[in-house]
């Protein structure tokens, strides 16, 4: 299957079966790409990001989440993107503007659950599995939902140490599930992608060093600075600690229960791929999941939906309206974070309610609950420093407006 460079998907070609998608070779595979290092150095040419992007599967060992046997049609809407309304710093945007400033390689955008555009850039196409970074972090916690609904973890008041032994007789020790989701555990912590010596440098030596169990020997190690649940302190290593609690509570590793309870149910087209921290190990809770871009956008419907898969619900009630809330410290304040969800931060998309899973290097599924809108866009940006020239919520409250729009 060969596609040009740059193109959108025609509505005809959305109703064709793509179950060969999860059985045809992979056609970037033998691309040249560089190294995990290098993602996290910001280190890495526009193109070689491309390649990389697009082969994260080839830098660690990776379960398969398998596709469904039914796929889910991404219906074409009748509504249309019109041009958009977008200025920055006195300067009008369009979308092409936007999508050359901001090196995005994908954008899907679905109105009522129905299919707006769809576009792919640099050699992209619907077959084309990208990483996900922090993205995947919503996809962890809504593992957690999951498993609370069907009665593995007791609540969001369980302890971590429950379902993670590894972590007892450490600064984990005392702290709740929920206090994981919000990242409030009062666990030291320092998330520089780009300082080798941070810990989340740390977390990646341990995941290059493939051996069993040296992610949570990292978690374990670390000190305590505050009380559970009196600040927010962002952690890829706390989404490390909430796929423990999801494997130690249903005894099934990540791969293989989100395609149980969300990617064949829902009908997702493809297979992904998820990073191991060493062969037929456990999964990156924080990173390292690699999907489609429609497969994105239908996780974000999926959301959008309340969390119904196959018309059974999936997560507990109002999981997925709090889910992408500010979530609230013990002393009453709020803190810009929800259930690794980002809450939107624009005066547009906050009024909305909206939220979004963000990823460094520009991947976000944005959901806007008032408009039932959902964007999945996938993007080269070589450095994970979020120094994209336009801010991806301002874009995206002139994409939802310009739906529709002459």
């Amino acid at each position: 299957m060969t596609l040009p460079a740059a193109f959108a998907i025609g509505a005809a070609a959305l109703l064709l079966a793509p179950a060969s998608f999860a059985e045809a070779p992979y056609r970037h595979a033998a691309e040249k790409i560089g190294t995990v290092e290098q993602i996290y150095d910001g280190d890495l040419l526009p193109d070689d990001a491309v390649a990389t992007f697009r082969n994260i599967d080839r830098l660690f060992p990776t379960r398969t989440v398998a596709a469904s046997a039914n796929p889910r049609p991404l219906e074409p809407s009748p509504l249309k993107l019109g041009k958009l309304d977008l200025t920055i710093d006195g300067k009008a945007h369009d979308l092409d503007d936007v999508i050359a400033l901001d090196s995005i390689t994908g954008l899907i955008v679905l109105k009522d659950g129905k299919l707006v555009t769809e576009i792919y850039q640099r050699g992209n196409g619907p077959d084309t599995r990208w990483m996900s970074m922090s993205l995947a972090k919503s996809v962890t916690s809504t593992l957690i939902g999951a498993a609370i609904r069907d009665g593995a973890i007791r609540g969001e008041d369980a302890l971590v140490t429950d379902y993670v032994p590894d972590l007892k007789g450490s600064a984990y020790e005392g702290v709740t599930v929920g206090q994981i989701l919000s990242m409030t555990s009062g666990v030291k912590w320092d998330e520089t992608y780009t300082d080798p010596a941070s810990d989340r440098r740390a977390l990646l030596k341990a995941q290059i060093a493939q051996q069993p169990g040296a992610a949570m020997k990292v978690m374990a190690a670390l000190p305590r600075a505050a009380e559970p649940g009196t600040v927010h302190n962002y952690s890829t290593g706390e989404t490390q600690v909430a796929g423990e609690i999801v494997m130690g509570a249903t005894g099934k590793p990540l791969a293989d229960y989100l395609a149980e309870k969300i990617w064949q149910p829902y009908g997702m087209e493809a297979d992904a791929k998820w990073w191991l921290d060493s062969e037929e190990g456990h999964e990156i809770g924080g990173s390292g999941l690699s999907a489609t871009l429609r497969d994105f956008a239908r996780f974000g419907q999926f959301f959008l939906d309340g969390g119904l898969a196959d018309g059974k619900p999936v997560l507990p009630d109002g999981w997925t309206q709090r889910a992408g809330l500010p979530i609230t410290l013990k002393d009453g304040k709020t803190a810009d974070y929800g259930l690794m969800w980002w809450p939107a931060w624009t005066a547009q998309s906050t009024a909305h309610k909206a939220f979004a899973a963000v990823g460094i290097q520009g991947q976000n599924i944005y959901i806007d609950p008032q408009e039932k809108v959902v964007i999945a866009m996938i993007a080269a940006q070589p450095e994970p420093l979020g120094k994209e020239p336009v801010d991806p919520m301002a874009f995206f409250d002139a994409v939802v407006n310009a739906i529709g729009a002459r």
